[in-house]
């Protein structure tokens, strides 16, 4: 009974601690230093869409990283947004978005916090019964792309060692094929003239 009666209080605890999140804004993380060149991340600016689905109402947020903003009894919280690199074999749009919902006993609750994608919304879905969010764009921009590699250039060296004249040309298998060409002793025998060529005056 002592053991299931401190497991009950540990949750409640943790319960307590989820439900008493409080609005406020913090500031983003900084981008590493391997970024040269890439928009920093508080400069960004993404947009986020907000769907009230008691009443079919969408609106869009625009928001920096680290930025809030409280639409009546919902929280929307940017953390990153993040775009793929336009020579990407795939482009992806991505946003860490935390979503809070004020409940009815005014203590706030924290319903989602992860990664939206544009082009994969059934990755990671917001299971709520009112609210749904979803990431729209990431205005950010990227150093020039790596340059196409150039074709190769036809080597012009040539080899200077002088070819010798009479050295022989080794033989080969396909040469012993050939037939060797025919002398005046396999020649056939030409042949005799026909009788009526004979000149018949001398006898």
């Amino acid at each position: 009974m002592l053991a299931l009666g401190a497991g009950g209080c540990d949750r409640g605890r943790d319960q307590q601690r989820q439900e008493n999140v409080p609005p406020v804004t913090t500031r983003a993380a900084q981008p590493t230093a391997g970024q040269a060149g890439v928009t920093p991340m508080a400069q960004r600016v993404a947009v986020l869409g907000l769907l009230n689905k008691r009443n079919g109402i969408v609106r869009d947020l625009a928001l920096r990283p680290g930025q809030s903003v409280r639409v009546k009894d919902v929280i929307v919280r940017l953390r990153a947004c993040e775009t793929t690199a336009p020579w990407e074999s795939e482009s992806l749009t991505g946003a860490f978005v935390q979503l809070d919902v004020e409940r009815t006993d005014r203590r706030w609750q924290r319903v989602f916090s992860g990664w939206l994608y544009k082009e994969s919304p059934s990755l990671n879905v917001v299971e709520h019964p009112v609210y749904d969010v979803w990431p729209k764009s990431c205005a950010m921009t990227y150093p020039a792309g790596p340059s196409e590699p150039v074709a190769p250039v036809a080597s012009s060296s040539r080899s200077i060692a002088r070819k010798s004249a009479a050295a022989p040309r080794p033989r080969s298998d396909s040469d012993a094929a050939e037939p060797e060409p025919a002398t005046n002793a396999d020649a056939p025998p030409a042949a005799e003239p026909p009788p009526s060529a004979v000149d018949n005056s001398a006898i």
